[in-house]
């Protein structure tokens, strides 16, 4: 058996990406994820493995950019605000099909709000916060231990698809401690790197220009049918999550990441109490498990989207099951985190009518 650690959240990542062969790390510090940082910079010079704390999220972005370009196993990791200075540049990464692992500790928004946890940026990461066209893979954690497997999951995703992976976490998550075990059977996935830039030469000996500017708007087409062909194989093969008690269900809680936590415990409780509750847990959030939502609304009477937030997830929700049954949202917003026995006065008041 894997011996068993202690650890914050954002060290157990931290761990795991050393464990799954990173190459370089590039952020930047900011509340509730520093503590990333501060781990790799203890333990990356160490091991001879790159690490640079920029001068801002925008610099790290850029970073990554490049040394993602060169084939290389690339991080970075930071919370809301800073990852809203990235999306320039996570748009050119995704546009030039550059791997590379994002994650985004969450905080309570809009603005510099506060450091507690939220869920706040659903739509910045399923929706593409930055510019055009594009899709992130989004992978969302409920522990420290799901924190620490997502980050093998994510580097070969992004490798496996040569796109940008986000690991969609909270404040609460990357703080809270508990036991983690990591993986000591993984073996990093073949990796034909001979597309990537080495010194401006590939593998191949020829002279490799590797951008997302396309001037010819025939051109820029081509690349936008090229991307939506491989979101669309991913939508068919990557959806992952989890069905807690569905078999019977009445009403269907639908929520991810920490919120899912709380909605599990609002199951067991409301079922001692005589409902027929379940969960639906994505654990991508992109793709979004739409066909297992749509099957299963065709047993529940209604769902209920929980988040912390004001409502985003939900419209995923509506979408899904193509407003047949009724949808409704409870959340809390700022950092407070959801309560079990205001889910279940809200549930019986849903079954109640």
């Amino acid at each position: 058996m894997a011996e068993k650690y202690l650890m914050k959240g954002n060290e157990a990542l931290a761990e795991a990406a050393i464990r799954a062969g990173i190459d370089g790390y590039f952020g930047y510090p900011i509340t509730p994820q520093s503590e990333v940082l501060e781990y790799f910079s203890k333990w990356l010079p160490r091991k001879g493995i790159a690490y640079v704390q920029a001068e801002s999220e925008v610099s790290a972005i850029n970073m990554v950019y490049g040394a993602g370009a060169c084939g290389k196993r690339i991080m970075t990791t930071t919370s809301s605000p800073g990852f809203s200075l990235m999306q320039e540049g996570v748009s050119y990464i995704a546009c030039a099909q550059i791997p590379c692992v994002l994650v985004n500790v969450q905080r309570g928004g809009p603005g510099l709000g506060t450091i507690q946890p939220s869920q706040g940026d659903y739509f910045q990461a399923t929706k593409g916060g930055g510019h055009g066209d594009y899709r992130l893979i989004v992978l969302t954690p409920n522990s420290v231990q799901e924190q620490a497997d997502m980050v093998y999951k994510a580097f070969d995703l992004s490798e496996k698809y040569l796109n940008p992976v986000l690991i969609l976490s909270d404040g609460a998550l990357g703080q809270m401690m508990e036991t983690v075990e990591f993986r000591d059977d993984y073996k990093k996935p073949a990796f034909d790197a001979t597309w990537a830039s080495n010194g401006g030469v590939a593998k191949r000996g020829k002279p490799v220009q590797i951008t997302s500017l396309f001037i010819e708007p025939e051109r820029m087409e081509a690349k936008n049918n090229e991307l939506q062909a491989k979101y669309k194989l991913i939508e068919e093969n990557e959806v992952d999550y989890e069905l807690y008690h569905m078999e019977d269900a009445e009403l269907g809680f639908i929520a991810y990441g920490l919120s899912s936590r709380i909605a599990k415990k609002a199951v067991d409780l409301a079922r001692e109490q005589g409902l027929k509750i379940g969960l639906i847990r994505p654990k991508t959030v992109w793709p979004f498990p739409a066909k297992i939502i749509k099957e299963y609304s065709k047993k529940v009477k209604a769902y209920m989207s929980i988040e912390m937030s004001v409502g985003q997830m939900i419209e995923d929700v509506k979408l899904a099951v193509e407003c047949k049954i009724p949808v409704e949202h409870y959340g809390k917003t700022g950092g407070i985190v959801l309560s079990t026995d205001e889910i279940i006065a809200k549930a019986k008041k849903m079954i109640g009518k």
